[in-house]
């Protein structure tokens, strides 16, 4: 075994191949860009060797600079995690150029999966079923077309070197292929070096199931059940779960005969998934799934499956690269219960899943264990007071839960994801709530079109109650206090002479303003009055930032933290910021509403498709943005004409830059 590894990642997934090299005493190394200095990887690594600026180009896509870190530090070999490097042939090769050992498969398996259109093909000489599609050399635009034609509308384009939703495009009709296929080429461009795209029919009804596989240098490999990652947006999934609901045993073991096969076509060691479209229009039967990719490293959703499997994949990827077999056989594995993951992320979700950036201002999980199976597990690669910033992958944590059934672990994820709460930055997790809440996936009915059917119910904001808006009055004025002493004369706090004590309080919430005015009635007690509205509220404080709240004969908790002007309120599973205004701030002269379109996060603007003085019409594309590799298409508020386009392509902005404005008439 080796005594000292390299992780040559960031965050969540470093930080979980630390925790496994610790267990087994075998110290680790951090690299780290300029962004990462004070991050949670770095302070979990024995050391931490710095590789360059912020950008992945300059840093974590630095083969040569990690490979010296390892040199320089007396690792002997290199875990990639995923991402990054995790499936580059060539880093592989300059890995074991240098004498190291890389901790995951050979380069021979990498480049054989690492194309998509190779790699259908190599599926189909092994007898595994393929997506029907187009997966040639032609990479003429109005020959793809054409072909997507042939194979029918729904298609699907991808970037054949993609991954993670990036590069990939629904088209539904052929109008709008031209555009699609443009921005999927961007898109693979910027995110893997390789514009290339492959067309596949677009299956209506698909399911999206993976199956975990292991191989090692002794010509053993088996497959460890799989996991139900239909629960997806834009291509990229939100839960998972292990093993998939309502799968027939037949058809798990011809899926997971074919991954192996799969595995096997290509001498695979180590950790891989593949992944297969399949026919959810009704029972699924083995006949009805098709090979879309192999993932040749590990997946972020591995914590479920290593939870029905009672495994740790990471110490299974050591021992596998440190020249052992693996200690199994595929009659020795069972599935032990129900697992699902939720994947919590710094992202707006009403604007469309925008990433989004912050601080932490609050982070509390529920009681779990960390990068380690149990009823409840959170992976995190951020902390209380870390930034969230527009240089990597917006995630925030994993959610893992294992329960003896599915209706259990459901359950369980449920009163997991209530229980977090985060503040300072906008996040998916009352979007996740609800997702768990639903109908039709709490009875396993899941596709891949689920979320998109069912987002304005998913989606639908519901505004703070009137006991909501007096509590975060009552705390943010700092009313709430806890007597001294059991002295009469201590219980009369804010006591007034003649007249109660009165304050007004002033409010903002997502552009609403709440003017209140706070009566004390006695200790703990209030009237909080607003347009006409009167709550009579009891407040107490039970514990460090925990209330107890007494209002219409309903007693109930809440927590409550201040930063700043703000106070974050949170209860069952929501939060509520509020800010107090700050009225020594001039708020006056702001621009129109429908009037300009500025950037809704920080990017980098890849098309410019209008100019200074063009008209418009609302809902046309105006301007293409780049944030974390993923492509958002901004639109015309309005029909009119633009005064002025103050931006270009390559220009890198931040969130709320002026990008066009228009004219102040409608004409």
């Amino acid at each position: 075994m080796f005594r000292k590894i390299l992780i040559a990642n960031r965050g969540e997934i470093a930080c979980r191949v630390m925790a496994t090299a610790n267990r087994l005493g075998i110290r680790t190394v951090a690299v780290y860009s300029d962004a990462d200095v004070n991050s949670k990887h770095v302070a979990m690594a024995d050391e931490a060797i710095h590789i360059g600026p912020a950008a992945v180009a300059e840093s974590y896509l630095r083969g040569d600079r990690i490979i010296e870190a390892a040199l320089n530090t007396g690792a002997e070999a290199v875990h990639p995690g995923y991402g990054f490097l995790s499936e580059n042939p060539d880093f592989v090769d300059a890995v074991e150029g240098a004498g190291l050992t890389f901790i995951g498969p050979p380069a021979s398996a990498i480049r054989a999966m690492g194309l998509k259109d190779a790699a259908k093909a190599l599926m189909q000489e092994a007898g595994v079923p393929v997506v029907p599609g187009y997966h040639g050399e032609n990479r003429d635009a109005d020959f793809l077309a054409n072909e997507a034609g042939k194979i029918g509308f729904p298609v699907l384009i991808k970037a054949r070197a993609g991954g993670g939703g990036k590069g990939m495009r629904l088209v539904e009709t052929p109008n709008e292929f031209a555009a699609a296929l443009e921005g999927a080429q961007r898109e693979g461009e910027a995110s893997f070096g390789d514009p290339v795209c492959l067309i596949e029919k677009y299956i209506t009804q698909p399911r999206h199931i993976e199956i975990q596989v292991f191989g090692d240098g002794h010509g053993n490999a088996v497959y460890l059940f799989e996991r139900d990652c239909s629960m997806q947006r834009r291509h990229q999934k939100v839960i998972e779960e292990a093993p998939a609901p309502n799968m027939p045993e037949t058809v798990r073991t011809a899926m997971g005969k074919a991954a192996v096969e799969a595995a096997k076509a290509i001498g695979y060691q180590g950790a891989g998934t593949v992944e297969f479209i399949v026919d959810g229009s009704g029972p699924l039967r083995e006949d009805g799934f098709w090979f879309m990719e192999m993932n040749t490293r590990l997946q972020v959703e591995h914590p479920v499956s290593e939870a029905i499997t009672g495994l740790d994949f990471v110490e299974l990827q050591l021992r596998v690269a440190a020249g052992e077999a693996l200690p199994f056989s595929q009659d020795d594995l069972s599935i032990d219960g129900w697992s699902f993951e939720a994947r919590l992320y710094a992202e707006d979700v009403p604007k469309g899943f925008l990433p989004a950036i912050g601080t932490l201002n609050h982070l509390r999980f529920p009681r779990s264990s960390e990068f380690d199976t149990g009823h409840i597990r959170i992976d995190s690669g951020v902390r209380k007071g870390d930034a969230i910033s527009p240089w990597y992958d917006p995630m925030i944590a994993k959610i893992i839960v294992h329960g003896p059934t599915r209706a259990v672990a459901l359950n369980m994820l449920t009163t997991a994801l209530a229980d977090c709460q985060i503040s300072g930055v906008v996040t998916n997790l009352e979007f996740l709530g609800a997702l768990a809440r639903h109908g039709d996936f709490a009875q396993g009915n899941v596709d891949t079109g689920l979320i998109a059917r069912e987002l304005n119910q998913l989606t639908e904001a519901i505004p703070p109650s009137n006991s909501i808006v007096a509590a975060a009055a009552i705390i943010g004025a700092g009313l709430v206090n806890e007597p001294k002493s059991s002295d009469p004369w201590d219980q009369l706090m804010d006591w007034r002479h003649w007249t109660a004590a009165q304050h007004h309080v002033g409010l903002e919430f997502e552009g609403d303003s709440f003017d209140l005015l706070v009566t004390t009635k006695s200790v703990g007690t209030f009237k909080v009055e607003e347009n006409g509205s009167v709550t009579e509220i009891g407040i107490s404080k039970n514990g460090e930032d925990v209330f107890d709240i007494l209002t219409d004969g309903q007693r109930f908790s809440i927590s409550a933290v201040q930063f700043g002007r703000s106070v974050a309120i949170f209860r069952d599973g929501r939060s509520y910021t509020f800010t107090l205004p700050d009225h020594s701030v001039d708020v006056g002269g702001e621009q129109p509403a429908g009037n300009s379109i500025v950037a809704p996060m920080p990017g980098l603007v890849k098309v410019v498709s209008v100019q200074s003085g063009s008209n418009v019409s609302k809902g046309d594309p105006v301007i293409v943005l780049e944030a974390m590799k993923m492509e958002h298409t901004l639109t015309a508020p309005r029909d009119g004409k633009l005064s002025e386009v103050l931006v270009a392509v390559g220009d890198q902005v931040t969130e709320g830059t002026l990008l066009i404005a228009m004219d102040g008439d409608d004409g």
